[in-house]
């Protein structure tokens, strides 16, 4: 009974799986004679996309190098750079890695071009500067010590505040408390207990327009003229001279915390200049053609320096590493991957040129649009050639760090 049962129950699940509606379906075909459907194709299998490769691992910013790969290395005249590094050595022989070498680069009594290159080649061992793509080859550009036109008063047309490190200012170093945050600097201002941002260029103005402000008493110097200001601000350092003829130095102090925004390239992106004409010639030029659209240019960097008044000794300005800088043998760089005080070996071409330019120079300043591993700002010195060297230059460059042998890049 049960066996007939279980038959009957087979037949009738049978029957029901081959049962289709009059004519069939759209979706289920019927075969001929009324037997089971046509079983439907399986759809073809979705092809998923080939995932990315994922991206490659940052070069190293320092690789080994020999000295023959370093170009134009046997031709500079090394005799240039002696006293420029025993102005370095005066702050690495506290170091050290440094200390040995600087006191027998001391016993070298201004040695010619050959005795240092041999110096160099026994005690250093050059690293190839690589950026994080793995690209060797970075950009150079030029910066000067200007001379402003300017009063220790306000009185036309000496309009134009140089200003010192207002009272307000925080700077807060976190390599205080955290070495390894040591680079890193906030600066803001209290607002009540809470800090916040420090004024902007466009805020600064406006203050000093109302003569309100913690800095309204702050002024230095009084200059002529804004872009020139402004250009002594990107450089970091310059001279005054004032009505009866003497001059007065000054030097950068302190910065409003901002990031730098370059106004060339705003100039080029609104037409308002060539490419080739976005130097700082081209920019003055700007200016004088529109002086009243000078501010709104100006605001758009919203970077401010703060100064502070240095003895004019005749030499060169004070560079970050806290020595003169040389002309033509000092630069600018990113200590973050440069080490300050350290012999650097750039090779380039002379301002919208294609004539080398390729000499031993030493990293002795930092700057705020100084940023990368193949970067680098190239000290003319002072007055009006310097200035029409530096304002034209935007080279691309390689370089290469010179080190002790003992070094060891982290």
């Amino acid at each position: 009974m049960q066996a007939r049962q279980l038959l009957s129950l087979l037949s009738l699940l049978f029957l029901a799986a081959c049962a289709t509606a009059p004519g069939g379906s759209a979706e289920t075909p019927v075969a001929a004679g009324g037997a089971c459907p046509v079983p439907l194709a399986c759809p073809a299998c979705p092809v998923c996309p080939t995932p990315p490769p994922p991206p490659p691992p940052a070069a190293k910013p320092l690789q080994p190098a020999q000295w023959e790969e370093v170009k134009g290395w046997a031709n500079d005249n090394l005799a240039e750079t002696y006293a420029a590094f025993m102005e370095s050595c005066k702050a690495l022989a506290r170091q050290a890695l440094w200390r040995a070498v600087c006191e027998d680069s001391g016993q070298l009594n201004n040695p010619d071009s050959a005795a240092l290159r041999a110096f160099f080649e026994a005690r250093f061992k050059p690293w190839t500067l690589v950026n994080p793509d793995g690209n060797r080859e970075g950009l150079v550009t030029g910066y000067y010590e200007p001379l402003l036109k300017g009063s220790r008063q306000r009185k036309k047309p000496r309009l134009y505040p140089i200003y010192a490190v207002p009272d307000d200012l925080l700077v807060i170093d976190f390599g205080d408390l955290y070495p390894e945050l040591k680079p890193m600097r906030l600066r803001g201002r209290l607002e009540g207990r809470k800090v916040v941002p420090y004024w902007s260029r466009a805020e600064l103005t406006q203050q000093e327009r109302k003569s309100a402000g913690s800095f309204a008493d702050k002024a230095l110097l009084w200059v002529e003229d804004p872009i020139e200001l402004f250009f002594l601000q990107v450089q970091g350092s310059g001279r005054v001279e004032l009505p009866d003829g003497s001059r007065v130095r000054v030097g950068y102090a302190e910065q409003n915390g901002h990031p730098y925004q370059s106004i060339g390239r705003w100039l080029v992106e609104r037409g308002e200049l060539k490419l080739e004409q976005a130097s700082m010639q081209g920019i003055q030029a700007w200016a004088k053609a529109n002086p009243k659209r000078v501010d709104e240019l100006l605001n758009l960097n919203p970077s401010y320096v703060f100064f502070r008044e240095l003895p004019d000794t005749g030499g060169g300005p004070i560079g970050a590493l806290g020595v003169p800088l040389t002309p033509t043998r000092s630069i600018a760089v990113d200590a973050r991957t440069v080490p300050l005080g350290a012999p650097v070996f750039i090779s380039t071409t002379q301002p919208n040129s294609d004539k080398p330019l390729q000499r031993l120079v030493m990293a002795q300043d930092t700057g705020g649009a100084i940023k990368g591993v193949v970067r680098a700002d190239f000290f003319w010195g002072f007055g009006v050639d310097a200035g029409a060297q530096a304002g034209r230059m935007r080279q691309k460059a390689e370089m290469w760090l010179i080190m002790p042998k003992e070094y060891a890049p982290k």
